[in-house]
């Protein structure tokens, strides 16, 4: 297990050993579908969407991509639809790991939404840790990513002690392994010169600069309004 998945809210799919056999997952996957059938009768509902969330996550599992992905673009759409922000990002989450043609696209559609709306950070920082992955090693493209997740980790967890020492843990070890790579940088005193020198430290430009890999990486493929999004968003 990852850095990451020790400390984000693991779903029940990626937390299970992976010598899980095909029979099991069979068996969660029909129970979950049977779940979904006895909502149908109602309106979208929050739990309904998290089944379909299960259901696209088990797909996965299975490694029958296609279908997660279709059940994911589709429940996808719903959460837009109903603000439900968080299940949304989840969505996006399981469209990147599904590892098909447009994954990417699906990748730069949840983090817009990661870092425009409040959602859980530990999600924020699971999605922008799928950039720094993404990126080669000698590309600012990584310390971009890796400064944002640290800068989210400690906005949003300051209420909470004991999860903003631990995010915040885990993000600089992100900040570091990024430093490393990139410039051979180590040591606390080396790593604060390299975010000066390449102006991370600042959330006036960092923000914007994560703003133009989105839409590199999304390259016009936005699948909602954002400006319409942003018109919403309560007003300081």
């Amino acid at each position: 297990m990852n850095d990451i998945s020790k400390i984000i809210d693991v779903n029940p799919i990626l937390a299970m050993d992976e010598v899980q056999s095909q029979a099991e997952l069979g068996d969660l996957l029909n129970k979950y579908q049977q779940r979904r059938a006895e909502l149908a009768a109602s309106a979208p509902t929050l739990e309904g969407l998290r089944v379909e969330l299960d259901i696209a996550e088990t797909l996965l599992g299975l490694r029958r991509n296609p279908e997660a992905w279709d059940t994911a673009r589709a429940v996808f759409d719903h959460c837009v639809a109903a603000e439900a922000w968080q299940e949304a990002v989840e969505a996006c989450d399981i469209l990147y790991r599904s590892e098909l043609d447009r994954s990417i696209v699906a990748l730069g559609n949840g983090v817009w939404l990661a870092v425009t709306y409040p959602i859980k950070p530990q999600t924020s920082v699971a999605l922008l840790h799928h950039i720094v992955d993404e990126t080669p090693d000698k590309s600012d493209g990584g310390a971009v990513a890796a400064m944002a997740a640290h800068y989210l980790a400690d906005l949003r967890t300051r209420d909470n002690e004991h999860e903003h020492s631990s995010l915040t843990f885990l993000t600089t070890q992100i900040l570091a392994k990024v430093a490393k790579r990139h410039r051979g940088i180590e040591g606390q005193e080396m790593l604060n010169t390299w975010i000066e020198i390449l102006q991370l430290n600042d959330p006036n430009e960092l923000l914007p600069r994560l703003g133009k890999m989105l839409e590199a990486m999304v390259d016009g493929d936005w699948w909602y309004d954002r400006d319409a999004l942003r018109a919403r968003l309560p007003q300081d």
